[in-house]
């Protein structure tokens, strides 16, 4: 839509409310809710006040004044509301001076793709992540002073993980509302592949076309809100944590990627390893080089590492191959045409701010492109096998995944560099995320962990 449509159907009563939505630099959703009375053109072009000093990572508490500027573009309705309610998705602007405001992660994901068009690189960059979640019956945790719990409710029937996959008929109780789901997100003008049984028991996955990346980081936070409400509604409840059950395969948020420019994939070129081109491969290598500082901003959460360890199906070294599930870069094997080519980076989560985690890939893949990497020549691959069958020669030159946040928030301690080129990410930005990610890396450590009593409790 555009700002006059959303203004006439105001007007003609065909929205109640109008619902703008926005992150703050963690990624976590916020909204405010205008009646459909107070909708007007003045709306879009002013925006709307309000206190960022209430939210982590934004303003200070004495200099909290900025305003949401409604992108008209992003329009849908949102059916889990009474009345009907159209939502929009806000950038963040100055309060004074309208100009984007530089932690804002919407912000920060535009001037990514702007820096690829202004240095001619590309002109689309495009994006698939794909969604992987949990249902559950029902979930609880309590910490206090004298307890650390938490309990999940299945509700579905177990299986093995080579049974759970693509689980059929009774076993696969939640296909009902994964079709639910969909239906929401179609109407809501994202389309969507397919959706199956994933590999762990309750474990669920959608996937949805390429798209821009500014429109894919909008796809990615509405496919949350969809997807946590409809399960709300069915009186279950719904989490893509990293790894919320400890037995079984985690929820990764593979970014499927490529660039184009005048309509051309940049990434196929035919003869070469999997018909990429050495563009491609650049790119790549930049993604590889800087995995490790990658991992601060696509798992910036402590349960991602939970997720990343061997024999979980989920890389723990940064290479690249194809069809290879265990690498850090897979090149699907499926995706054979040229307008098809595309690498995917399965390191990443959903507890990465979308907006955050779709720029730093591309600003990686940038410094590689610019500074013309191999990775072949850097010892990161192809590795068509198993870590565990590389040669310990070669092994020796591939960077490990980090083990644990504090581990990549020191790696972007150290090299982010590639992330300011440009203006891209502020420096404050970066210094501000680690400060708060810190914070989290210590509160849990205080913290004793139920497997410490089974092994300690009697020592």
């Amino acid at each position: 839509m555009n700002t006059d449509e959303i203004v006439a159907l105001g007007k003609e009563g065909r929205f109640n409310a109008l619902d703008i939505k926005y992150t703050d630099l963690l990624g976590r959703l916020h909204h405010i809710t205008i009646p459909r009375e107070a909708v007007n053109q003045e709306l879009f072009s002013n925006g709307i006040p309000f206190d960022a000093g209430s939210l982590p990572g934004m303003k200070s508490k004495h200099s909290g004044d900025m305003v949401l500027l409604p992108d008209p573009e992003t329009a849908f309705f949102d059916p889990f509301w009474e009345k009907p309610t159209l939502s929009v998705i806000a950038t963040i602007a100055e309060a004074d001076t309208r100009k984007p405001f530089h932690r804002d992660a919407r912000g920060i994901l535009a001037r990514a793709e702007e820096l690829l068009r202004k240095e001619g690189i590309a002109d689309e960059s495009l994006w698939g992540p794909e969604y992987e979640f949990f249902i559950f019956k029902g979930a609880k945790s309590s910490i206090g002073r004298d307890h650390a719990v938490y309990e999940v409710d299945l509700g579905e029937t177990y299986l093995a993980t080579d049974e759970a996959y693509h689980a059929a008929g009774s076993s696969d109780r939640f296909s009902d509302i994964r079709q639910e789901i969909a239906d929401v997100l179609i109407a809501s003008g994202i389309n969507v592949k397919y959706h199956h049984h994933e590999v762990a028991p309750c474990q669920e996955e959608i996937e949805v076309p390429l798209l821009s990346a500014i429109r894919a980081a909008d796809a990615s936070v509405w496919i949350k809100h969809v997807v946590h409400q409809t399960a709300k509604k069915h009186g279950l409840v719904a989490t893509f944590m990293p790894k919320p059950l400890p037995r079984f395969y985690g929820n990764g948020m593979h970014f499927h990627q490529l660039l184009r420019k005048g309509g051309k994939n940049l990434f196929y070129e035919k003869g070469g390893y999997a018909d990429l081109s050495r563009f491609a491969l650049s790119y790549i290598a930049g993604l590889l080089i800087h995995g490790r500082t990658l991992c601060a901003l696509t798992n910036p959460s402590t349960n991602s590492y939970r997720r990343l360890v061997p024999d979980q199906e989920a890389p723990t070294l940064m290479f690249f191959s194809l069809s290879n599930r265990l690498a850090a870069v897979r090149i699907p094997k499926y995706a054979t045409s040229p307008d098809e080519k595309r690498i995917e980076l399965r390191t990443p989560d959903a507890t990465s701010n979308p907006y955050l985690a779709i720029a730093a890939q591309i600003m990686a893949g940038l410094d590689g492109i610019r500074k013309g990497l191999d990775p072949t020549a850097l010892g990161l691959g192809p590795h068509d096998v198993p870590p565990s069958d590389i040669d310990p020669t070669l092994l020796e030159r591939i960077p490990p995944c980090p083990e644990s946040l504090e581990e990549a928030l020191n790696a972007l301690e150290a090299d982010h560099a590639f992330l300011t080129e440009g203006g891209v990410f502020a420096e404050d930005t970066i210094e501000t995320w680690i400060k708060l990610k810190r914070q989290e890396a210590r509160e849990l450590r205080r913290l004793p962990h139920p497997w410490e009593y089974g092994r300690y409790f009697e020592c």
